[in-house]
């Protein structure tokens, strides 16, 4: 089983090496203003019990108390309101584009001041950019509703420049939900360097407040697969991602947040490295302004073999109040870590990390010397402070160390640390 220890308050510095550079060219709506640091409070750590050294950590791990039921509680998001049906007249599971059937009701529910779009199970050929409109519902039937990119999805891009699947478009009181986001990234003839590839994502989340993603499966993706980007009041929940393709793409991330405030992502299962392309499973980024208050809780996380399980990328603006939760995280070489783009003169205030299960980290193609620390906070190149960081009541099972990097209000304590077979 290996050795177990309980650390009670003591900073442990585990090995680390540094990060390869994200992206910072990418085309953003305007996000809000970056607010000072200064008067920002500090994110509480919440109370769980401790784990002991007795204790074997399972690898299949069942949501606690705190994740069984998915509830946007940091958001408050409801996503639509309206109860009015369109149905989608098309022929599915054929060779037919299916783009303007399902954007005619879209547009046509949003002009009545709401609706739900409904689509029944089969496969929709999408060969536009689907945008919803403001208090629409797009609801499917279940994972067996697909919108699959056609054979001519890269011929047109989407209002920011990029190839989502669907996107709300500064739009508010959306919901998608319960249905298949099907990329096609492993059949169509896209490269690294696609342009336009990160300026918008499979399911994107863009400006706009009160929208809902729930249910969601994105499949086969060549950029990100759901995406907050300067946007507010936002929640994602019971959806999932995977990364299946190798060789072909880079920086394919789960579930990103950036630029965006009050938002919640729990419950969602993401696996970045069934194939060798997948990158970090879930971010918190900033380029052109602040992330805060943003719940992370009760997610299951295998990061990819270009990434980490969870990364705090930080710019010239600060991350801060984030609740990192009751997750699993497993399988990339970091568990969650911190990474300084651009100048790096971000802050990171008011951080809690509470009953995060991390364990058997591995080597990839990002890091392929080793596998590093279950949590690390610091270092990396960073230049702005870190404060208020607490780490507390984690599991690390062959996951290295829990690393806070000294600063005011940080504590690392009562985290359970084990080597061995899990």
């Amino acid at each position: 089983m290996g050795t177990v220890y309980v650390d009670s308050g003591l900073r442990v510095h585990g090995t680390w090496t540094q990060p390869r550079r994200r992206w910072s060219a990418f085309v953003v709506a305007a996000a809000a203003a970056s607010l000072a640091l200064a008067g920002v409070p500090a994110a509480p750590a919440s109370a769980t019990p401790t784990t002991t050294a007795s204790q074997t950590p399972s690898a299949s791990v069942t949501p606690t108390a705190t994740s069984a039921v998915a509830v946007c509680t940091k958001s408050g998001a409801t996503g639509s309101n309206a109860t009015t049906a369109y149905t989608v007249t098309t022929t599915v599971n054929d060779a037919g584009d299916d783009t303007s059937a399902i954007q005619n009701r879209i547009n046509t529910a949003g002009a009545a001041g709401g609706g739900v779009v409904k689509l029944v199970a089969g496969t929709y050929i999408i060969n536009g950019k689907l945008r919803m409109a403001n208090n629409v519902k797009l609801q499917g039937a279940g994972p067996g509703t697909i919108l699959k990119a056609g054979p001519n999805f890269l011929s047109t891009t989407g209002p920011s420049g990029g190839y989502p699947i669907v996107t709300t478009n500064n739009a508010t009181n959306t919901t998608i939900t319960n249905l298949t986001a099907d990329h096609s990234g492993n059949t169509l003839p896209a490269s690294v360097n696609l342009g336009g590839r990160l300026d918008e994502y499979v399911v994107d989340i863009r400006g706009g407040s009160n929208n809902l993603v729930d249910g969601v499966h994105v499949r086969n993706p060549f950029t990100y697969s759901i995406v907050a980007v300067a946007t507010t009041k936002f929640c994602v929940k019971n959806s999932t991602t995977i990364v299946a393709t190798s060789g072909k793409y880079d920086q394919l991330d789960g579930i990103h947040v950036l630029d965006s405030s009050f938002g919640d992502v729990i419950s969602n299962t993401i696996d970045q490295r069934v194939g060798t392309d997948g990158d970090d499973g879930l971010v918190a980024h900033t380029i052109n302004g602040t992330t805060h208050d943003i719940n992370y809780i009760g997610n299951k996380v295998r990061g990819g073999h270009r990434g980490n399980s969870m990364q705090l990328a930080v710019g010239n603006h600060s991350i801060y109040n984030l609740k990192i939760a009751d997750n699993e995280f497993y399988g990339a070489p970091y568990g969650i870590r911190t990474g300084y783009y651009d100048n790096g003169t971000g802050a990171v205030n008011g951080v809690a990390l509470t009953g995060n299960y991390i364990h058997d980290l591995k080597a990839g193609h990002a890091f392929p010397d080793g596998s590093y620390d279950a949590i690390h906070i610091g270092d990396f190149g960073a230049q702005g402070p870190i404060t208020n960081v607490v780490a507390t009541n984690n599991r690390a099972c062959a996951a290295g160390n829990i690393y806070v990097a000294p600063g005011t209000g940080n504590i690392s304590q009562n985290n359970t640390i084990q080597t061995g077979t899990c």
